[in-house]
């Protein structure tokens, strides 16, 4: 247990402290981030502003302000503030929470109790503080990374006000890169900045490690060649964030020249070549499991939707091997070979597949809409989890023309493009006679 404001941070032990705690809001004006619930008229300033204090759940992702609310509700209500980890807590410290508010109580001082990661208590453990709150004796501020519907119990969670905090966006972010840039002294160029924005991926905490552990690394370069730029740079953020490149060599070049044979001969549709290689490698001894896998991979890679018996046909040869053994099982292998080889090609799915991920390693984790959520509590209802949605099996032709499936402002992509060949082509064609009906549906309510 500490009351996080009975003893400030010396001088010297806040310079000591990371970054991230360094730079953590003294008040509600220097929180960045969270306008829906701090901006003028919004619900948390005005409970500030007429000293509204209530029990709250602050549910959100790491690093978008959780605890630095909760300190900023016990300043400004100037209440005795108590932290308990739900990680390092139980019901012995709860109590002891309660006999110091008891007597806090005595000397007319209210208490609030902010119990992190809240979603880690169990039921016997929130039930301990239960009837406290329900008297008044202490005012209970909780954060979750957690959905509170599934991890609060209900009769907590029907006393205390939930707000949702949101991941912070680029522009919050780059706010915060330019607050800890005039703390250090340490300035950021522009693509270091992208970079720092990119990874922290809403995460204000991260950021500041992030910027730290950079920071640290261009200190340190300047003791040691004596130059002072004082520059974080996306060099200096690769370096101290640890490279991402990893080495895959197994030796045996021989082996994967020949692999690489095999796949590029069934690539190129010719059948004779894929079992020329198919068989060099079993007379060199490769495991026929191994060769099984890359088989299945060709038929996924290759071929894709344009045939999508071919990955039957490669799981069924694999399936036969495990059964049979060598040399019977073999055979069934080489026919699968033989059908890739001569299958309509496609690699649509599987530049959609690599499309896709990029993008989402690049981009932000953007929040799922509104009306693509589901809602099977009242809270989420009442915070309008699933509204508007449209059930496509009730919809013309199985198909909710105009509906929006992905997250609200990310442009307009298109990952999967369909060949003409092979069962593509029908798919192609499906796809076109879609998005007709979604142009006639933006005509009929008259967009552009």
């Amino acid at each position: 247990m500490s009351d996080l404001f009975t003893s400030e941070l010396t001088h010297t032990q806040h310079q000591n402290a990371p970054l991230a705690e360094q730079l953590r809001p003294q008040t509600l004006a220097e929180v960045i981030g969270q306008k829906h619930l701090l901006g003028e008229g919004q619900p948390l300033s005005v409970a500030f502003a007429h000293k509204r204090m209530h029990s709250m759940i602050f549910w959100g992702p790491p690093g978008v302000g959780k605890t630095t609310l909760a300190r900023l509700v016990a300043h400004s209500f100037e209440a005795q503030f108590v932290a308990l980890s739900a990680v390092l807590s139980g019901v012995k410290e709860i109590r002891e929470v309660v006999e110091q508010a008891h007597i806090w109580q005595n000397q007319g001082r209210q208490t609030i109790l902010f119990v992190d990661e809240v979603h880690r208590f169990n039921k016997s453990q929130q039930d301990a503080f239960l009837p406290h709150v329900e008297s008044g004796l202490l005012t209970f501020i909780g954060a979750t990374t957690e959905n509170p519907s599934f991890e609060v119990n209900n009769a907590l969670l029907s006393r205390a006000t939930v707000y949702v905090l949101e991941p912070l966006n680029a522009q919050e972010l780059n706010e915060l890169i330019q607050r800890a840039s005039q703390a250090t002294g340490c300035a950021v160029n522009d693509d270091a900045q992208k970079m720092l924005v990119d990874s922290a991926d809403g995460d204000a905490r991260r950021l500041l490690n992030h910027f730290e552990q950079a920071m640290r690394l261009v200190m340190s370069n300047e003791h040691n060649d004596g130059s002072a730029d004082n520059i974080i740079t996306a060099e200096h953020l690769k370096s101290s964030l640890g490279a991402t490149l990893r080495r895959f060599d197994l030796g045996g070049e021989a082996f994967y020249d020949q692999i690489s044979a095999l796949h590029k001969s069934v690539r190129g549709s010719n059948p004779d070549a894929a079992l020329y290689w198919f068989c060099r490698m079993l007379d060199g001894g490769a495991d026929p499991r191994y060769l099984a896998r890359r088989i299945v991979r060709m038929a996924w890679e290759d071929i894709g939707l344009a045939d999508p018996r071919a990955m039957q046909i490669c799981n069924d040869a694999a399936q036969t091997y495990e059964r049979l053994g060598s040399p019977e099982g073999e055979l069934a292998l080489a026919q699968a070979v033989i059908y890739l080889s001569i299958a309509a090609k496609s690699n649509a799915g599987y530049q959609a597949y690599n499309q896709a991920r990029a993008w989402v390693k690049q981009d932000g984790s953007r929040p799922v809409p509104l009306h693509l959520r589901n809602a099977p509590t009242q809270l989420m209802k009442s915070l309008d989890y699933g509204k508007a949605y449209r059930y496509a099996h009730d919809e013309p032709e199985a198909y909710a023309a105009g509906e929006q499936y992905l997250p609200d402002e990310m442009p307009t992509v298109n990952f999967y493009q369909p060949t003409e060949r092979g069962l593509e082509a029908k798919i192609k064609e499906k796809l076109e006679y879609l998005k007709g009906l979604d142009e006639q549906n933006r005509i009929r309510k008259g967009e552009k």
